[in-house]
């Protein structure tokens, strides 16, 4: 099964939710998802789901990637300049990688 991420102002619904990544909890890359850069942003391979996810904005990638240096959700944003108005899409996007397992709590 493959997954592409596309940070964008609404949902693919049409629905403008943020959805309930809990934001004040630290995350982490699941120990079986390897992250490999791309020009395009990064690919996601969960190696106990098979699953492979791509992520299409290297903001996000680098939010993905900096999350076990950040005590939560919101320091991460906050540390690549994603403030509270534009922060919406980047956590659907870290909401849709927390259902699928690519990242876990810390």
């Amino acid at each position: 099964m493959r997954r592409v991420l596309i940070v964008s102002e609404q949902a693919a619904d049409g629905s403008a939710s943020a959805g309930t990544i809990a934001l004040d909890t630290a995350w982490k890359l699941h120990p079986q998802v390897a992250l490999r850069p791309e020009p395009f942003g990064a690919l996601l391979y969960h190696f106990g789901t098979r699953k492979l996810s791509f992520l299409k904005n290297r903001t996000i990638v680098e939010i993905v990637e900096s999350l076990p240096d950040h005590p939560d959700v919101r320091a991460a944003l906050d540390a690549h300049g994603v403030g509270e108005d534009a922060a919406r899409p980047y956590l659907r996007a870290l909401e849709t990688l927390a259902d699928s397992h690519m990242i876990v709590p810390s």
